[in-house]
């Protein structure tokens, strides 16, 4: 028997509607008073539906609804229905807003203020819709697919799509405003990348030593870090290692190799980035 989709508890589902909104008011302003009286485009269905809009009688809003509903049911197949939900939720609501705030005189004819600033505010509410499990993009939906598929990576369907969409608008408006659109889609794409992951990104540690208590109980004491210990064994001497493991912020990265080093210069550190923490102990502790 299918669960229901609001077994998550009502005051989370309130949360998420909140930013969801949110990011559809955000990403209507970047584009209604920014990028598109400007002529500047963004990537994806959003950017599909502004070049339609602008070479048929029709507004964006319409196409931008159109376009997405045979993504809205392979996001039901693929993904799961709490995504379709929070995407159906945040393209209407999108369709709305760019409906009401069109009417807006756009904020600057400066087309490297509008690309900068239309940039950074789309990419902000397109941040906060993703980081609350929704989308305004179907092509992500159809590159999960074709990663599936063709072997391609998702971000490089995502990236084909892109480069054909914003190369279009070329054609319809003029060359420069393509160029300014693919430098607005970069901007938007990194400030995505801030609001999802944060501006405080976290760092797993892989740290391999003869000293694995002494490298623990410094980095507890000293940078207020819990350690988890791991045993495994070594491929070619096929001795007994214990492996220390542990997540800091990107901050303490260098304190944390000048502690395994002081106490073993010969240890074998790892570093990678890690995208989000939920749950566990990744509480800082006080430092003595």
């Amino acid at each position: 028997m299918n669960q229901p989709i609001f077994r998550i508890p009502s005051w989370r589902w309130w949360r998420r509607l909140i930013s969801l909104t949110l990011g559809c008011i955000l990403v209507a302003v970047g584009l209604d008073l920014f990028l598109i009286p400007n002529q500047i485009i963004d990537g994806g269905v959003v950017g599909i539906s502004i070049i339609f809009s602008e070479i048929t009688p029709w507004s964006m809003s319409v196409f931008l609804v159109l376009f997405n509903l045979p993504f809205w049911f392979l996001g039901y197949k693929q993904i799961g229905k709490t995504f379709t939900f929070c995407t159906m939720y945040s393209v209407i609501l999108l369709a709305v807003l760019t409906e009401f705030i069109h009417s807006f005189p756009r904020v600057t004819d400066n087309l490297f203020l509008a690309t900068v600033f239309g940039g950074i505010i789309l990419g902000m509410g397109v941040g906060l819709i993703i980081r609350n499990g929704g989308s305004l993009d179907g092509t992500e939906v159809l590159a999960i697919i074709g990663h599936e598929k063709l072997g391609f990576s998702v971000g490089e369907i995502v990236m084909f799509f892109n480069v054909f969409i914003l190369g279009s608008a070329g054609f319809v408006f003029e060359w420069d405003k393509a160029m300014y659109s693919l430098i607005a889609y970069f901007i938007a794409y990194k400030t995505i990348d801030v609001v999802v992951e944060g501006l405080d990104e976290s760092k797993s540690v892989m740290i391999i030593s003869d000293k694995p208590d002494d490298i623990a109980e410094a980095i507890l004491y000293r940078l207020g870090r819990g350690v988890t210990h791991i045993y495994g064994k070594g491929g070619y001497t096929k001795e007994e290692k214990e492996l220390l493991y542990c997540i800091v912020t990107r901050l303490e990265v260098a304190k944390l190799k000048s502690i395994v080093s002081e106490i073993d210069p010969h240890a074998f550190v790892a570093i990678e980035h890690v995208h989000d923490v939920l749950g566990g102990r990744f509480k800082k502790k006080s430092i003595h």
